[in-house]
């Protein structure tokens, strides 16, 4: 009885050492994780106040944001690169976006470039988010896209090329324009919009 109980004695303290041994040489999963570099999502957000995106965008002379396409591809999920990298067009009705109401400001993707407020998205009836206005002109660039047989304007954001969406002139007043985005080109900061900016 009494070997019995000696080589459980044994066994328990050679499981403890083991134990003792694992928790020593490795850190805890948590540490792990926390040191553990994951890339961002479209919809990740640093969820800075309104008026501190507007104040970036406005006074740093917009430098460009170059990235190659293998550095794009860690960065954005895979519906995102194709959408914003090589002008894909997501599927109306589908997006996040499209009928979403809140108030705040919607950013690039790609670069976190403030693009369009809420106060100028509108319901066209299409199945994408549409705007009558960029929040600033200079924010986006335009170019004539002759794809699939036909004559459109292609809208890009100006700092980083990123593929937005395309602009037609059947909104409604006042400017007559509608910017039709898609909601995987964008990134949307909710909060009151600054009376100036």
């Amino acid at each position: 009885m009494k070997q019995h109980s000696k080589k459980s004695l044994f066994l328990l303290a050679g499981i403890v050492l083991t134990v003792a041994v694992i928790l020593i040489a490795e850190p805890p999963i948590g540490s792990m994780m926390q040191k553990r570099k994951l890339p961002p999502t479209q919809k990740d957000a640093t969820m800075k106040p309104i008026a501190e995106y507007l104040k970036d965008a406005y006074t740093t002379g917009m430098p460009k944001v170059v990235k190659s396409e293998e550095e794009w591809k860690i960065i954005l999920s895979p519906e995102t690169y194709t959408v914003t990298r090589e002008a894909g067009t997501e599927r109306a009705f589908c997006g996040a976006f499209y009928d979403h109401k809140k108030e705040g400001i919607y950013l690039c993707v790609c670069c976190d470039l403030p693009l369009f407020a809420s106060t100028s998205k509108f319901d066209s009836g299409t199945g994408w988010p549409s705007f009558f206005q960029p929040l600033k002109k200079e924010h986006i660039a335009e170019k004539v896209d002759l794809s699939y047989g036909m004559r459109r304007v292609e809208v890009n954001c100006a700092r980083c090329d990123s593929h937005l969406g395309h602009v037609f002139d059947d909104g409604p007043r006042p400017t007559g324009l509608r910017y039709c985005m898609n909601s995987e080109s964008l990134k949307f900061i909710p909060g009151e919009i600054p009376a100036k900016f």
